[in-house]
């Protein structure tokens, strides 16, 4: 056997499907169907014939009637796929191949596929979800869908927290989704998902909105405080919104300085529900941002042109994340000088120089050229030559437009 040869050559050469295909992996399964299907493939090959299939014992198969019955639902002929469905209802390990036959091409196939899928229960529909979601992207594969979602919403409830922790994402929103609009969740344990599905945005921001649409307002110590100390944005921003609904207004002023602008944003519209400007606190913040370094883009984000002067005083800070936030905020107020900016392309922090070429960005043809030129030497350091090259390249793309150069 072949070491490249794929799930259809690996059953040819009488490999047990277990092992042959990963029956975990839906891929494996689309592969198959299409590697049989392959005109070189078929014609180096003997494929199953409906003689041989009704010539097959009735029964359990063996591991190699098994691995040859597989080959016949993706046989190129309508009329062997068709007839290989009975066999493949018979044995479960064959059956994720009736989903893929709910998406033929071919219409008597199609229908006696679904109409065999139509029987399958519940709990055997769940393993099959994974392969189910990726076939649904198909022109012909929304019925299988219907199919495992009709069952997850009126089946057991186990059925549906079994995909819950499944390894395929798409399984894991689809199962939330339906888990949500069960009701078979509690505040409490949607709230502790959203802290705690890192990486999955849809999953996070789902379960934090069901959390705050179940929680009452004794709930704060069991809901809103796991949502306020997620790593997530999006969660700790619903985790603020919280607040406002449990009457804890004043404990949004915490989220003012959140590294996260969402979080912010937020945070200054709960502030401003309970009674108090944010404004002002942001400038206390920033009067010494050693504790607060974000308050800078704070200010920027909520104050005026009288605090550009204070937010220049702090491009010299002493913590990098503060000079960085202020010229965050000095872009947000459109108070950017380059010519008093620039020099920050070459500060010590790496973070400072991305955000002062991102600010000088849209000021590039103003900038010297060979001030920029010289930024690309090799003594320079790293980051600097970088902002230094796309600045200059911002530059061309100026004055290619017509812009005048700096000088």
């Amino acid at each position: 056997m072949s070491d490249d040869a794929g799930p259809a050559g690996r059953l040819r050469d009488g490999v047990p499907l277990r092992e042959a295909v990963g029956t975990a992996s839906p891929a494996d399964w689309v592969r198959l169907d299409a590697e049989v299907r392959t005109p070189a493939w078929r014609t180096a090959n003997r494929l199953p014939t409906r003689e041989e299939l009704r010539g097959l014992p009735a029964g359990p198969l063996s591991d190699a009637a098994e691995s040859r019955v597989a080959l016949a639902p993706c046989h190129p002929d309508g009329r062997v796929r068709e007839a290989a469905l009975a066999r493949v209802t018979g044995a479960p390990g064959l059956r994720p191949l009736l989903v893929v036959r709910c998406a033929d091409w071919v219409t008597p196939v199609r229908d006696r596929a679904r109409a065999l899928l139509g029987e399958t229960a519940g709990p055997q529909l769940a393993p099959l979800a994974p392969l189910i979601l990726l076939l649904s992207r198909r022109d012909r594969g929304g019925f299988a869908l219907r199919l495992l979602e009709g069952a997850l919403r009126q089946g057991a409830a186990r059925n549906v927290e079994a995909l819950l922790a499944d390894e395929d994402r798409a399984v894991r929103r689809l199962a939330y989704r339906i888990a949500v609009d069960r009701q078979l969740l509690t505040p409490a344990e949607l709230a502790r998902t959203a802290a705690t599905a890192s990486g999955d945005t849809s999953i996070q921001t789902l379960c934090a909105d069901a959390a705050l649409a179940g929680a009452g307002e004794d709930d704060y110590d069991a809901v809103v405080a796991p949502l306020l100390a997620s790593r997530s944005p999006q969660v700790r921003s619903a985790g603020v919104t919280g607040l406002r609904r449990t009457g804890r207004h004043r404990e949004a002023i915490a989220f003012l300085a959140d590294r996260s602008a969402l979080v912010r944003a937020c945070a200054r519209y709960v502030v401003r529900q309970g009674g108090t400007d944010p404004l002002p606190l942001y400038r206390s913040m920033c009067a010494d941002p050693t504790r607060h370094p974000p308050a800078a883009a704070g200010l920027g984000e909520c104050g005026s042109r009288a605090d550009v002067d204070t937010l220049w005083h702090l491009t010299g800070h002493q913590l990098p994340a503060v000079r960085a936030h202020a010229v965050s905020a000095l872009c947000t107020l459109d108070a950017v000088r380059p010519d008093r900016l620039r020099p920050l392309l070459d500060d010590l922090s790496a973070v400072v120089v991305r955000a002062a070429a991102r600010a000088l960005q849209p000021h590039a043809a103003t900038l010297d050229t060979d001030l920029l030129r010289a930024g690309l030497a090799p003594d320079r350091a790293r980051p600097t030559r970088i902002a230094a090259r796309r600045l200059l390249e911002a530059q061309e793309r100026a004055l290619a437009r017509g812009a005048r150069p700096g000088p």
